[in-house]
Order: C-alpha cells, then sequence, then structure tokens
C-alpha cells in the first residue's frame, strides 16, 4: 500500500479547531489536544444553554406576569386560569409585554377576569 501523507489535511484540520477557541485562554486557544477537548465541550454547553435561554426566560416572564397580577389584586394561576376560562388565549410572552409596554390594557383584562370570577361565585 502506499504511503499516505497527511500535512496539508491534517494541519487544516488543527488549524480549524485552532481557529475556533481562538477566544479561549491560555493553552485553551495554543495546544491542539487541550484546545479539541475544550471547542468540544463549549459546542455542548453552547446546546445546553440554547435549551436552558427558553426555560430562564419562561421563569421570567411568570415573574412579571405574577407582580403586575397581585399589583392588581389577584395571583398569577387565577389569572392564567380566568384568561383560559374567558377564552383569552395570550401566552406568557405576550402577557409579560403587556405588563411592560401596555399596563393600562393588562389591568383591565385584570379586571374583566376577576368581575367574571365574582359574578359566577354569586
Amino acid at each position: 500500500m502506499t504511503r499516505v501523507r497527511r500535512g496539508f489535511v491534517a494541519r487544516r484540520y488543527r488549524k480549524n479547531i485552532l481557529d475556533s477557541t481562538s477566544g479561549f485562554r491560555s493553552a485553551h486557544s495554543k495546544l491542539f489536544r487541550i484546545a479539541n477537548q475544550r471547542r468540544g465541550k463549549a459546542l455542548y454547553c453552547a446546546y445546553m444553554d440554547r435549551k436552558n435561554r427558553k426555560r430562564i426566560f419562561r421563569r421570567l416572564w411568570i415573574s412579571r406576569i405574577n407582580a403586575a397580577a397581585r399589583r392588581g389584586g389577584i395571583t398569577y394561576s387565577s389569572t392564567i386560569h380566568g384568561l383560559y376560562k374567558n377564552q383569552i388565549y395570550l401566552n406568557r410572552k405576550t402577557l409579560s409585554q403587556m405588563v411592560i409596554l401596555d399596563a393600562c390594557r393588562f389591568y383591565k383584562i385584570i379586571q374583566m377576569i376577576s368581575d367574571k370570577s365574582n359574578d359566577l361565585q354569586n
């Protein structure tokens, strides 16, 4: 079998990995073996953090809605329950934006929910 000289291919492979780790600190951006390990971990963490970001934002939206709803006199859970009961299909992101940008309209919705729930109880 003929000898295969991998000079260019191997150098290009190593150079790509070292280029992708160029911002890392110390040996993590200079030594191929360590850079390769760090790159793998960075890609894994980036994947996990894309999933985590969705969880974190949902928690933020819920916190905002809860704080605003309590200022309006009801809890978060009764707010969401009232929305579904009255067939107002707004997701948590939209409600959170409404709290920030158009609080007056949000409180009108809260008022409507609490009025209807009081009517049903009486």
